[in-house]
């Protein structure tokens, strides 16, 4: 078999012994390639709420943190990375977020990243590899002096279904390689290199987490990654040096400690992370979240991805958005238009959930819409149960905004996303200064949970071997 590294032989320890320190670990090439003190990152938030400070103030600390890029336009993006790269210069590590979008749209950003020298991106969301992320992956493909193949833009795949992690194991699709070289888009030899490489360099088993979630336990998930990367690995060499690592309710020592023990290359933590200063959300957001409990948390729609039935966690706790947000999702379910509704019923969403009528909300879809791109309000207006859903994820997008700005007078309906694990880092940190989040970096939740880790699975190696019993006859 081949190790995490890439070297034959058996799989290596996840932990090396007694004494241990939190840079042993996890994958030291997972700190050698990211130039980082510990196996361990903080994962992109939409809207930069995985802030510019809150990448920076990683890098500082020789820690590595994604930033949040959905939902943001060309021009943030850029004056975002200018940023990023002005206060950690050129060694100190950062990466973006790349999520699946619309081909235009992930060109684009791609575009951005590669005039920028981005040289690391935490691909999101993806069902299938895109020709935007096989072009930033072999853009600058070459050979080694040793002969092997080098790829400078590295790729963090987030993932939490098996197919889609086999297909970030394997090389870059054939065709999509074969239409990028025809099309001047990577060159002739960057193209002859794509078989020797894997499309990503880490691999993170995303389980049950906040936001978008597809509810998977770390302890089915995180074996069953590491599995499929053994056996892929006998036929594509590629595939048995890509870093596999666990994500989703990591939120304290124990946790992580599990997934390093399960054999996670490296963990890395998410929602947790926007309870602290740096995040790019609200102060009254925050307040809401420091109190959290492990109890707190509520699944509904997801706002993008309303229509496939897609779910998201968030907070509930003293919220309104959860009810009224799966009340919506009930209705479009049942209904095929917004003209079926009953006039207590419509009358209850305009006034108590939406705060205007159907026609203000519909004028000011169309309005942003419009020139961007005009197809979804042409199909709207044809199917009325799409017109239905568009007005309703509204709501969402509005639920959304209003958490981040930190609207007082619509506070109820604020959406926060939020995964249990951030409760259990709420009760660790109860009675201490960092219980209040004006006290709380991401950095230090990241020595917090790596020092931790590291004295549980030392005291682990030292418990007494417990005595030998006689099998009953």
């Amino acid at each position: 078999m081949h190790s995490p590294d890439g070297t034959s032989g058996t799989r290596a320890a996840p932990f090396p012994g007694p004494g241990l320190r939190p840079e042993e670990l996890g994958s030291a090439g997972f700190r050698a390639d990211h130039s980082v003190a510990y196996a361990y990152a903080t994962g992109s938030m939409y809207k930069a709420i995985a802030s510019v400070d809150l990448v920076v103030r990683m890098g500082r600390a020789g820690l590595l943190g994604y930033f949040g890029t959905g939902g943001l336009s060309e021009t943030e993006l850029e004056a975002s990375i200018r940023r990023i790269r002005a206060e950690l210069g050129d060694h100190r590590p950062f990466g973006v977020n790349l999520l699946s979008s619309r081909p235009e749209r992930e060109e684009r950003s791609v575009d951005v990243y590669l005039a920028h020298g981005v040289r690391r991106i935490e691909a999101a969301s993806y069902v299938q590899v895109s020709p935007a992320l096989v072009r930033y992956r072999l853009t600058g493909a070459h050979r080694g002096h040793d002969g092997s193949v080098r790829t400078p833009n590295l790729i963090m795949a987030k993932v939490s279904r098996q197919e889609v992690a086999e297909a970030f194991l394997s090389p870059p699709p054939a065709a999509i390689v074969r239409d990028l070289a025809a099309a001047g888009r990577i060159t002739p030899h960057e193209a002859e290199l794509a078989d020797a490489v894997a499309m990503c360099d880490d691999l993170c088993a995303e389980a049950d987490s906040g936001g978008h979630t597809d509810q998977r336990p770390m302890t089915a998930l995180l074996p069953a990654m590491l599995t499929l990367r053994e056996r892929m690995a006998f036929a594509r060499p590629s595939a048995g040096r890509v870093r596999i690592g666990a994500a989703g309710g990591i939120g304290t020592p124990e946790a992580a400690a599990a997934a390093f023990v399960m054999g996670a290359d490296f963990v890395l933590t998410g929602s947790v992370n926007q309870c602290t200063v740096e995040a790019g959300t609200s102060d009254a957001a925050k307040d809401l979240l420091q109190r959290a409990q492990v109890q707190d948390t509520i699944l509904v729609p997801a706002g993008d991805m309303f229509e496939m039935g897609t779910k998201a966690q968030v907070l509930r706790r003293g919220l309104f958005f959860p009810a009224r947000a799966n009340k919506l999702y009930e209705l479009w379910l049942r209904h095929d238009s917004l003209d079926e509704l009953d006039q207590d019923t419509a009358d209850h969403v305009q006034r108590r959930i939406l705060g205007r009528s159907f026609d203000e909300v519909w004028q000011e879809i169309k309005s942003r819409y419009v020139d961007s791109r005009p197809a979804v309000i042409e199909r709207a207006e044809q199917d009325p149960k799409r017109r239905m859903a568009l007005t309703f994820t509204w709501y969402f997008a509005k639920a959304t905004r209003v958490a981040m700005e930190g609207d007082a007078e619509s506070r109820v309906d604020f959406q926060i996303p939020c995964g249990p694990a951030l409760g259990a880092l709420n009760e660790r940190l109860r009675g201490t200064p960092q219980e209040d989040w004006r006290h709380r970096h991401p950095d230090d939740i990241a020595r917090l949970i790596m020092t931790g880790a590291a004295e549980l699975l030392s005291r682990a190696t030292h418990l007494p071997t417990p005595p030998k019993t006689v099998a009953a006859a």
